[in-house]
């Protein structure tokens, strides 16, 4: 692994660090709010659009910057590194929809999705999970049937994030019940207004509805919004990982390492029985040890870039830094909540990302600890995590 950059890699650093701080916003609306949100995604997508920013790891010649995966490690360090906000109600359109059209998507398609999406006009949704084949996706029973020209749909999806603010779905039907089940699936554009279509919003614990349950009654898509060939929509899910080869996931590791640092300094200020949280030896011990272990998880990712970079395949070894910092974001927010302890239930979890007018900064760490839960599930499992890296990486039996 080679971890020194090239001095011309070092100017797109300096670059790329220089308008992010330039152009950062600062008036991060309240996230309970979607339509809200949604505008400021919309403004903040459009200002990367047109500095030429937008769509990182797109080619050129479909508008995105086409940036090498080394400069896309350093342009997600350093967003993440000065804060700024991910245009959150956007992210399945730049980081799923778009990029699977643009492998397998027909000229068509491509021509009428791919600008809006690119500049923020439309929001996708992801029609995957179901209440029955959440981590095991190829379980999927949401049915489609052909009838002329149109697919008739019925069934229903569940965790689908931004359902109720979305004009599209990137959608998972099985058009052959017969086959073998990774076999018979077929991906396909939904439109969100078709008729039979009905939304119902999940609440979570830490106060936002952003997750929707989706039911589908007959709805009828048009053959034409079929991605790929007919029951071939495994492969053309999978195709989608060729752009976020382990660069992206740089920024949340980098967002968790300022969280340790916030929470160090948390136990610099919250007294105990005996003086600051910071003087008992155990909660000093448990926070170097997670400093340590945020800096192993970076040079993790770096070594797998680093063989990305070389092989152009992205390996398994990516399961092992997905699960550890899952189970490492647990252990930050737990450490918090022993330290806070009784204070934190005094707070409103469910302001602007958790703040409290009362107390911003107690008022976050209740946030974070409520949304924590979610990590070692969404976005695979920790224990499809653990089958991955058995299967594909110690080379266990399945």
């Amino acid at each position: 692994m080679d971890i020194r950059f090239t001095p011309a890699e070092e100017r797109f650093r300096a670059e790329a660090r220089a308008w992010i701080e330039a152009n950062k916003p600062t008036d991060l609306p309240d996230s309970r709010d979607l339509a809200v949100r949604r505008d400021f995604d919309v403004a903040w997508q459009r200002k990367l659009h047109d500095a030429g920013w937008a769509g990182i790891s797109w080619p050129k010649e479909y508008g995105g910057r086409g940036a090498t995966l080394i400069e896309q490690l350093i342009w997600f360090e350093e967003f993440a590194r000065a804060d700024a906000p991910e245009p959150a109600t956007l992210f399945v359109g730049l980081n799923h929809g778009g990029p699977t059209l643009i492998a397998c998507g027909t000229d068509e398609q491509k021509a009428e999705h791919l600008p809006r999406i690119l500049r923020g006009d439309t929001v996708w949704c992801q029609g995957f999970s179901e209440p029955n084949a959440g981590s095991d996706l190829a379980g999927l029973q949401t049915r489609a049937v052909f009838d002329g020209d149109d697919l008739v749909v019925t069934g229903q999806k569940i965790w689908t994030s931004f359902a109720n603010i979305a004009e599209w779905q990137e959608l998972l039907v099985r058009t052959d019940p017969e086959a073998p089940k990774h076999k018979g699936i077929t991906w396909v554009i939904c439109p969100m207004d078709a008729k039979g279509i009905e939304i119902r919003p999940i609440r979570t614990m830490s106060g936002h509805d952003e997750f929707c349950e989706v039911f589908y009654d007959e709805v009828r898509i048009p053959r034409r919004n079929v991605v790929g060939r007919i029951n071939d929509g495994w492969r053309v899910a999978m195709s989608t990982l060729s752009f976020e080869r382990g660069t992206a996931f740089l920024a949340h590791q980098v967002r968790l390492c300022r969280m340790v640092e916030d929470l160090a300094s948390l136990a610099r200020v919250t007294p105990l029985a005996t003086g600051a949280a910071l003087d008992d030896v155990e909660i000093a011990r448990r926070i170097a040890r997670l400093r340590a272990e945020v800096e192993a998880l970076r040079s993790m990712t770096y070594r797998s870039v680093s063989k990305t970079a070389r092989t152009g395949v992205p390996s398994a070894e990516a399961s092992i830094i997905r699960l550890f910092f899952s189970e490492l974001q647990q252990r930050v927010a737990a450490l918090a909540t022993e330290i806070l302890g009784v204070d934190l239930l005094d707070l409103d979890p469910a302001g602007s990302r958790g703040r409290s007018d009362a107390d911003p900064v107690r008022g976050e760490w209740a946030w974070r600890f409520l949304a924590a839960f979610s990590s070692t599930i969404a976005a695979g499992s920790k224990d499809i995590q653990r089958n991955i890296i058995g299967e594909r990486v110690l080379g266990l039996p399945r």
